[in-house]
């Protein structure tokens, strides 16, 4: 399995929430002269949709080609279908991932937008409303979502372009001599840049040639780190290598901190709560948010290495879900996202050992429990490759 392979002279931007998002990805989608291709987990049918949906059908209608991809699920059976018939009436060519199942519970949980192969954005921001929540569109959040995406502009453009006709294609009809043609075009590796400016990642996760390239881009980060690891996820329910090589890096005297969203499923709360005594006890420093929904996938470890992305460090993500993560190794662009989870951490609330000295025996068998059953369920979905 390969590693992360990074492209230098790249220009990479950091996104923060919808208010950085929504206005650069309608500008990039107004702007497009001859093709978008487009692919979400949620599309909701509010005003923040409204307004991507309408970007999207005026580039068709002008000639640009747009290819969209929403997950079934994820956006909803109806919402889903609804806004098929009106994208097919505006000239997009529009695919469901997996509707009704039928290729398994995957989902694609990805969040991508290639435009003209000159501009890309990648992220976990899916195309809803900053003040309401993502699994319920009509709860008000307390302040918008936190979330991120990036822009990219230059030679890393083509492999997230790659990925995206891969998947579109994926999607489609295809016989057996087609898809070998097209698992052969994966294969293909561009030849790295000379060294200059931003040198950037793509890693996918998907159930072919790429199932742990994401946990292995974090996994090799993380062996390499000698001062810090800030990581910020609101599903925290990663198998046991990766709260290891946590535990190791504290161990070892790297600063470990999780930045961790909490309040939103009251199992997968559960399950984060049972591995705090052992990730506290190595002395990796654990952080609730409270202030509004974290959403982000973001982490920065040490100086220059940074990560942006769909993939939440839980079963889902890492071993079952299509993912899709920019790793980029820039000083700047580090200290830029360093910025943004320390400020978050200063509205957190820091969990200590001592906490767990309060909480009853009923409830820590409570949060065993729960990770028993998940890690039951995870190996059941993930065909056993949750550890």
């Amino acid at each position: 399995m390969r590693t992360v392979n990074f492209l230098a002279d790249n220009e990479v931007k950091l996104l923060h929430t919808g208010t950085d998002y929504f206005p650069a990805l309608i500008d990039a989608i107004d702007n497009a002269q001859y093709e978008v291709y487009f692919e979400t987990y949620i599309f909701a049918g509010d005003d923040t949709g409204r307004k991507v949906l309408a970007a999207l059908i005026g580039a068709a209608r002008r000639g640009v080609q747009v290819r969209m991809i929403t997950d079934w699920w994820g956006t909803g059976r109806r919402q889903v279908n609804a806004m098929h018939e009106q994208l097919v009436a505006g000239g997009v060519e529009h695919r469901m991932f997996n509707p009704w199942f039928r290729r398994g519970v995957t989902r694609t949980h990805r969040k991508i937008c290639v435009v003209d192969r000159e501009v890309a954005y990648v992220g976990g921001i899916n195309i809803n409303d900053d003040m309401f929540c993502d699994y319920d569109h009509s709860k008000p959040l307390s302040a918008p979502r936190w979330d991120f995406a990036v822009q990219v502009r230059g030679p890393l453009v083509a492999d997230i372009q790659l990925e995206a006709v891969t998947q579109w294609r994926r999607l489609g009809k295809l016989g057996i001599i087609k898809r070998i043609g097209l698992y052969r075009d994966m294969r293909k590796v561009q030849k790295i840049a000379a060294q200059h400016a931003v040198q950037a990642g793509f890693v996918v996760r998907d159930n072919l040639r790429n199932r742990r390239t994401i946990q292995r881009a974090y996994l090799q980060a993380l062996g390499r780190a000698r001062k810090s690891v800030l990581l910020a996820n609101p599903y925290f329910a990663p198998g046991r290598k990766f709260r290891q090589a946590l535990a190791s890096a504290a161990e070892r005297g790297v600063e470990v901190v999780l930045l961790i969203g909490v309040g939103e499923i009251w199992l997968q709360d559960a399950v984060a709560h049972s591995f705090y005594p052992k990730l506290l006890a190595a002395g990796v420093k654990v952080v609730e948010y409270h202030k509004t929904q974290l959403h982000a996938k973001v982490a920065v470890i040490d100086d220059d290495w940074a990560t942006v992305g769909s993939s939440n460090v839980d079963g889902l993500s890492l071993f079952l879900n299509q993912e899709a993560n920019v790793v980029i190794k820039d000083a700047a662009f580090a200290q830029s996202l360093r910025k943004h989870i320390e400020a978050a951490i200063a509205d957190g609330k820091l969990i200590t050992y001592d906490d767990f000295e309060h909480v009853g025996h009923v409830k820590r068998i409570g949060y065993e429990i729960a990770f028993v059953f998940y890690k039951l369920l995870m190996r059941v979905f993930a065909v056993g490759k949750y550890a």
